[in-house]
């Protein structure tokens, strides 16, 4: 352990907080997981958060509970406004204290963001992202809506949470409260900043006067808004250090309105981007400091607090991917720590289409009580041929319930599209995921074979056989698709084949818009911070209100037509809170994107195409094909031949879109039957 502890000295420091202790620096931010609103949710939350808490994070916030009706996020989400309701808090509360980590109850009112008829806010302005226009509160409520928090942190107290988050941002009622943008009031609440910052400060008072000393109060303070009529820097410190006075325990940073246009937690974001606004902060306070959004390994949380950037880390959807994380990095294990590559598709993505949340890369993430890791009764032999993801996951799998296993890939490596996508600018993440697998199969003993085909026969002495053989570009069937200037989005994205200066892209899904991304940027440069803060419009300097300036203009390295057939808007099917990111960094980039297009034919002159009822000729240097996959099946369709049972997975048995997230959890599944 002391070794570790030279490794990560700051990370693992106890925080003494006067009358308690946290274990470690790592806070598991707050992430509502949908199993709140679930049939028998809280048993499963319990579950959730234990296996957490067994991974040895210091401190807990839960997701955000709303202290009254009005403060839904949306209609019969979680609330705590009665003693009735405390029973069930205490499921939670006694199974995580039967460790060492101490856990928070996050208090949020949605204000104008409820998406339901009942929201409120400081004043009737509707916000962009919801179809509902909020009550302006009047005086009563805003004192009835400060008791009604206070109330519910007395409940969480008797339900025996060791504190409560008070959530003071990303655009939730109290930071509307906050900002000119959202309070036109002229009363006490509203105008000057003093009565501007009057009601968080008034909560804050009223729960600490309800609550007591011996109790933690964390006050989630947005640092940086990233709308226009945001705070101002002085603002923020102000507003820090009265709410210090009020009774804090902790500060926690909050980055970004939801409806900020800027990404704050996406992939693209490099690491730990966000942390220099906390730094600054830590100037002007005594309270300890959280610094949040995008830290996912155990190097840059401990180089954030090295730094005196902050005294504690905030991670939400790491701990998703992988709840040993804490233990892991402890133990010096961080190579095997399943890292969160901030795709979204599992988590945020479920919880705005009112799904459960889970993980890309950890299926059982709030599954921990109905699809737990159960060792297998009778050990098998198992063959996996296709090293993709549904190939590593389920070799991983099947091997953790004690399956004897041989992963076949005809390749020199492992990986399959997850090696492409990592070539992706913004999808450097996926490095990390092979990282991970390779470290499984390792410490699994997963016998791996590359450039290896296995042949029926050989496939025959196993007693199970998975075919995770995934899929392979469509051909073009189009005259002149033999053209020298074709390319496969493989082909390119593998650097088998460059693109000139000019180039078209047939087929604007995910794949288009990741070929596009890929055809923009510059081999050469990696992720970088200053780089990405320049072209998103983040003042670093904060001289502006809301810390937002104007975005940073270049010419882009390729000039890029995006095709489709379809007359929808281009990347319908992308992810539904990152899509608008894909289309922004096409449109900053000039990329010109054509709709309800026929292609004609290819020559040397380039693409002839038929669109708005035009025959035109995009004269291109190279056109891009991704027109979709096939599944590859030949090993199966042999298997089928010879009569010989076997399971297929992934891409090879759907291949509608490349969809990992579909392919990790259908080798999960299959690895728990066997």
């Amino acid at each position: 352990m002391s070794e570790t502890h030279e490794l990560y000295p700051h990370l693992f420091e106890p925080l003494d907080l006067g009358f308690t202790t946290l274990q470690n620096r790592i806070l598991m931010g707050s992430m509502h997981t949908g199993l709140e609103e679930e049939g028998n949710g809280f048993k499963k939350l319990a579950r959730y958060y234990r296996e957490r808490a067994d991974g040895e994070v210091g401190l807990i916030v839960t997701g955000g509970v709303a202290p009254n009706r009005a403060g839904w996020v949306f209609p019969f989400s979680s609330r705590l406004a009665r003693k009735s309701q405390v029973a069930k808090h205490r499921i939670v509360t006694d199974l995580v204290h039967e460790t060492e980590t101490k856990i928070c109850l996050q208090i949020l009112h949605a204000g104008r963001y409820g998406y339901h008829p009942f929201c409120v806010a400081p004043s009737a302005i509707r916000a962009p992202i919801n179809r509902f226009r909020p009550k302006a509160l009047s005086n009563r409520g805003v004192q009835t809506t400060i008791d009604d928090f206070a109330r519910c942190a007395e409940l969480a107290r008797e339900a025996g949470y060791d504190g409560v988050e008070i959530m003071g941002s990303e655009g939730y009622l109290i930071n509307q409260f906050i900002a000119e943008k959202t309070n036109r009031r002229t009363d006490r609440w509203g105008g000057s900043f003093a009565n501007r910052s009057r009601f968080p400060i008034e909560v804050v008072r009223a729960v600490r006067a309800r609550v007591g000393d011996e109790f933690i109060i964390i006050f989630r303070l947005s640092m940086l808004d990233l709308v226009k009529g945001g705070s101002q820097w002085s603002e923020v410190v102000a507003l820090a250090q009265e709410i210090e006075k009020a009774g804090a325990t902790i500060i926690n940073t909050g980055i970004g309105w939801h409806e900020a246009r800027i990404p704050t937690i996406a992939t693209l974001v490099p690491r730990a981007s966000f942390t220099w606004v906390t730094a600054l902060l830590k100037k002007e306070v005594n309270l300890p400091l959280v610094a949040t959004n995008r830290i996912n390994m155990p190097e840059e949380a401990e180089q954030t607090l090295a730094e005196g950037c902050s005294d504690m880390v905030s991670m939400a959807r790491p701990f998703l991917a992988d709840p040993h994380w804490v233990r892991k990095a402890r133990m010096g294990e961080e190579r095997g720590i399943n890292t969160c590559i901030g795709c979204n598709q599992a988590c945020l993505d479920h919880i705005f289409s009112k799904q459960t949340a889970s993980c890309l890369v950890n299926p059982r993430a709030c599954r921990e009580l109905e699809a737990p890791l159960v060792k297998a009764e009778a050990h098998k032999t198992i063959a996996v041929v296709g090293g993709g993801p549904a190939g590593l996951a389920c070799s991983c799998a099947a091997a953790e319930r004690g399956h004897r296993v041989t992963l076949y890939e005809q390749s020199e490596d492992i990986g399959g599209q997850f090696l492409l996508a990592a070539k992706i600018p913004g999808k450097e993440e996926f490095t990390e995921t092979l990282r991970y697998f390779r470290q499984q199969l390792e410490n699994l003993k997963v016998n791996v074979r590359l450039q290896s085909t296995p042949t029926v026969e050989k496939l025959a002495a196993y007693d199970e056989i998975v075919v995770a053989t995934g899929v392979r570009p469509r051909d073009l069937t189009l005259a002149g698709s033999d053209h020298d200037k074709v390319i496969s989005y493989q082909e390119l994205i593998s650097g088998q084949k460059t693109a000139g200066r000019r180039v078209a892209v047939i087929g604007s899904g995910g794949i288009g818009f990741d070929v596009a991304a890929f055809l923009l940027h510059d081999p050469a440069s990696k992720p970088d911070r200053d780089r990405f803060m320049a072209q998103w419009g983040i003042d670093r300097s904060y001289g502006n209100a809301g810390g937002i300036c104007a975005a940073a203009e270049s010419e882009p390295l390729r000039e890029v037509f995006l095709l489709q057939r379809k007359t929808t808007k281009p990347g319908a099917n992308l992810g539904k809170t990152t899509g608008w990111i894909h289309r922004s960094v096409l449109k900053k980039n000039r990329v010109k994107f054509l709709i309800g297009v026929r292609y004609l034919s290819i020559d040397d002159g380039g693409l002839t195409i038929e669109h708005e009822g035009e025959t035109k000729k995009l004269e291109v240097d190279n056109i891009v094909v991704c027109a979709g996959q096939e599944s590859q099946t030949a090993l199966a369709a042999d298997l089928e031949a010879a009569e010989i049972n076997y399971h297929l997975i992934g891409g090879a048995r759907k291949a509608t879109e490349v969809d990992a997230k579909r392919a990790i959890y259908e080798a999960f599944e299959l690895a728990d039957r066997l």
